[in-house]
């Protein structure tokens, strides 16, 4: 059961880092890195669900000032004790509707984290928090992968993403109302636990109209990091979109 901090307590910010350690590494970082400093310049930046500072560290490191919101302390409090966190403002709430000083060349959310959202309604604030965060020309980025309904086959709910002898893990669908659940089991001294997150997917049209609604249009959107094309192959994107100067 989630606490104050959300799905995001005590347990999973002690080994986060460890068991995301591959979206660590420069290959993953540094493009990402590249990509956000160039859109945010000389401004703000601003990041929903900045967690343990794997985007914000390196970001502002760069030379972008860099303020995060989280609802977890025990994850932005692994942030702030890393070399450099005391450059990174945080503050402590939904980022959905939770509001901070000043406005941003620059919001971003990414590894899925809008799926934290469990609901549209939730989603659509999140667009509208950033759209009034950011200054006009400013541009709000989400990086999300694409539901993969189409490994689905008739009658199954469920579709692995991890095998193997220590432990698998799997995510589940509901396609009526776009819930979704990843459920990880991990075999410790031949004991297994079991835990389980809850999600809502979204689709890249339905991001679409959220961003409609809060007054920005989309800029770019591209399969990584990389800016390679988006095709309907992608398995994920990276999006942006635009407030309107005037």
């Amino acid at each position: 059961m989630p606490d104050e901090d959300g799905y995001f307590g005590e347990g999973v910010a002690a080994r986060y880092d460890e068991s995301t350690a591959d979206m660590f590494t420069p290959e993953a970082v540094q493009p990402a890195v590249d990509l956000l400093a160039g859109l945010a310049g000389r401004g703000r930046a601003l990041e929903f669900g900045v967690g343990t500072g794997r985007i914000a560290l390196p970001l502002a490191a760069r030379g972008v000032p860099v303020h995060g919101i989280d609802m977890s302390r025990a994850m932005t409090s692994r942030l702030s004790a890393k070399p450099g966190g005391d450059a990174i403002g945080v503050t402590i709430g939904d980022f959905a509707t939770t509001r901070v000083p000043g406005t941003f060349t620059l919001a971003y959310l990414v590894f899925n984290t809008i799926n934290n959202l469990t609901t549209q309604d939730a989603q659509v604030d999140c667009f509208r928090n950033a759209a009034a965060h950011l200054e006009p020309g400013g541009c709000f980025v989400v990086e999300v992968g694409v539901p993969e309904l189409r490994r689905l086959p008739p009658g199954q709910n469920a579709v692995p993403f991890r095998i193997g002898p220590t432990g698998w893990a799997f995510d589940t669908y509901d396609t009526v109302t776009q819930a979704m659940s990843s459920h990880y089991v991990t075999v410790v001294d031949g004991r297994a636990e079991y835990e389980s997150c809850p999600f809502r997917y979204v689709w890249p049209a339905e991001l679409d109209l959220m961003a409609r609604l809060a007054g920005l249009r989309l800029r770019d959107r591209w399969e990584g990091w990389t800016r390679e094309p988006f095709t309907h192959e992608s398995r994920g994107h990276v999006s942006v979109w635009e407030k309107p100067v005037g």
